[in-house]
């Protein structure tokens, strides 16, 4: 009871704290029996192993006695991966936005004995500073108000709860209409940096499905000069030339921290990379831009040679690799200019001025290597030149010590990548990418399918162990690249394990309340969350609604069933937002939207 419990944990993230002098737990149902027990707040903090402030809070806070100390005197101290519960998460996030304050991670949560939230933030620092007070000083004051003042944290954690159950059941009622998604379109683009890509200011995520979202806006005009597409392609030059694409090793980063696409926190997440490849081989197969096509080539390769767990016979996608190496950002991905110059040597002049290469640096007196100056590729010469010198760089950074590597594999962000590989394996004629797309989908079905008799998922797989339940985005991730690998192999069995998959989705996450409709993101056996939330908005990842009303469509098409299509337009009604303002928030739906109206069925006679 009083020591440290994480070691027993399969996740990378927890692992991380195990040797913390605070008295951490995992989130289960003793933890919460604990606290109610001892009468103690239990104070739960959130993160994922990738994550740079969860490095460091951890650093400043939990390695400290003396806050370790008072946290383990006050509280019960609980330690989730947000990426293994998502539907924890996704609970206490909202809670937090609640309250009036932007989330993300590290998230540090107050609760009840009961698991109630009465009060949080995300990081806090050791003393006073940014604006924010101590994190002692917030754990005496939260600590002193639970048992000096019950009646007013009850009256929080209850305001809260009841805002909760209204905030995570949205009512939807949206009716969107093809002239409804121009419009939508017409209002993010109010919000595209017209000189950089992305969305205006810092700091800029690539945000594939909203640019997704603008693409198809631009292909309803039929117009090659439609601002719709012209803000695309000026996203995706950035994104692939700035620093926060991995000019050696291939992949992006998960975002970047200012307006330029310059400085990411660079940690690589296999659902961006994934969504990143879907999008722009999308677009290259209306540009024919080769630089599109370097771009998938090189995350392909990065992906297959470093996200994989297992060996080529079966295999799934890791999640991610830490922003940190030996204890400093991005230490494994800078340079200076004499060491770029030890390793070029006489190539070092051209190969500096292409990628932004200077005395002083262009990142804390460090080099970020990018092309941002001139978006376009040289000669085919000219590239392969510098392809040697990025080869050579690459080999030198080899021999750093390596961030680490998140070895969770996930079911939902596998799908994404499976996906993406079956639709660039067609598109490019890579037969290879589609192997490693089916390699990956036998993984998922084989090793992470907790029951095969029920069909049921687990959510996460790491160190041989399956952990935590599945939620509605395993489901809808792996239906979509189901019907992805059935369009590439014309193999039925993709299309018949996506089907079940919708039924158990149906059966365990569907909300059968008549004024209700949607899927939750729990199930209906997952017991230990204070509610079930269900995601309609598209957040670092698609919502699992919208994704799931993509595969109703789709499995509409394909099969002729009128139930699916029944059931994706009671879904676009239960979860669609009433404000077309708000509807820029939804682009995943409002794209599945677009393919149910719009879809066109072909049929080829002939010769088999």
């Amino acid at each position: 009871m009083t020591k440290n419990l994480l070691a027993g944990e399969t996740s990378p993230y927890l692992l991380q704290h195990k040797d913390n002098p605070v008295h951490w737990r995992p989130w289960d149902n003793e933890s919460l029996d604990l606290a109610a027990e001892r009468n103690k707040p239990i104070l739960l903090s959130i993160g994922y192993a990738a994550c740079h402030w969860c490095h460091v809070m951890a650093h400043e806070s939990f390695e400290d006695e003396a806050i370790a100390g008072l946290m383990n005197e006050m509280f019960i101290n609980i330690k989730v991966d947000r990426e293994e519960r998502p539907d924890i998460d996704a609970i206490y996030q909202s809670a937090l936005q609640m309250m009036g304050e932007h989330g993300g991670w590290p998230l540090t949560m107050f609760l009840t004995p009961d698991g109630e939230p009465f009060w949080g933030g995300t990081y806090f620092p050791p003393t006073a500073k940014y604006g924010r007070p101590g994190f002692p000083e917030i754990l005496n004051g939260l600590s002193n108000a639970f048992h000096n003042d019950p009646d007013k944290v009850r009256e929080n954690a209850s305001a809260l709860k009841q805002g909760l159950e209204k905030m995570l059941r949205p009512t939807g009622g949206g009716a969107p209409s093809l002239s409804l998604l121009d419009q939508v379109a017409e209002g993010m683009l109010g919000m595209v940096d017209t000189i950089r890509g992305g969305a205006q200011g810092a700091p800029k995520f690539p945000q594939p499905f909203i640019f997704r979202f603008l693409w198809n806006a631009h292909l309803r005009t039929q117009d090659d000069r439609s601002p719709f597409g012209d803000a695309v392609t000026l996203t995706l030059d950035h994104i692939c030339q700035g620093g926060i694409y991995d000019h050696l090793g291939g992949g992006f980063a998960r975002y970047s921290t200012d307006e330029v696409w310059l400085a990411p926190h660079f940690e690589k997440m296999l659902y961006d990379n994934a969504l990143l490849i879907g999008l722009l081989t999308d677009v290259w197969q209306k540009t024919r831009n080769p630089l599109y096509a370097v771009r998938v080539r090189e995350t392909i390769d990065w992906a297959l040679r470093d996200m994989k767990s297992g060996d080529d016979e079966l295999f799934g996608f890791v999640s991610a690799f830490d922003a940190d190496s030996d204890g400093e950002e991005g230490k494994f991905c800078v340079w200076t200019e004499d060491e770029i110059d030890a390793v070029l040597g006489d190539d070092a002049m051209v190969f500096k001025n292409i990628y932004d290469v200077s005395k002083h640096g262009n990142w804390e007196h460090k080099v970020i290597l990018n092309r941002s100056a001139d978006l376009a590729l040289g000669s085919e010469e000219d590239e392969a030149a510098l392809r040697r010198s990025l080869e050579k760089l690459l080999v030198v950074r080899n021999k750093r010590i390596q961030p680490a590597r998140d070895n969770k594999v996930l079911a939902d962000w596998n799908g994404l990548m499976i996906a993406a590989l079956a639709k660039a394996g067609a598109i490019f004629n890579e037969p290879d990418w589609i192997r490693a797309a089916e390699t990956a989908f036998q993984f998922v079905v084989e090793v992470m399918t907790s029951d095969q008799s029920s069909g049921r998922l687990r959510h996460a797989w790491c160190a041989g162990q399956l952990r935590h339940p599945a939620i509605v985005d395993d489901y809808a991730n792996m239906a979509l690249a189901a019907l992805a690998l059935h369009g590439v192999t014309r193999k039925a069995d993709y299309l018949a394990r996506a089907e079940s998959w919708v039924e158990i989705a149906d059966a365990h996450y569907w909300d059968a309340n008549k004024a209700g409709g949607g899927y939750f993101l729990s199930a209906d056996d997952t017991v230990d969350v204070i509610a079930r939330s269900k995601p309609v908005f598209d957040n670092a990842v698609p919502s699992g609604n919208g994704a799931m009303t993509e595969v109703l469509g789709r499995l509409f098409y394909l099969t002729g069933k009128d139930g699916y299509r029944d059931r994706a337009l009671h879904l676009i009604r239960a979860v669609c937002t009433p404000d077309p303002k708000h509807m820029a928030n939804q682009p995943v739906l409002l794209n599945a939207f677009e393919l149910l109206e719009t879809a066109a069925q072909i049929v080829l006679v002939g010769e088999p």
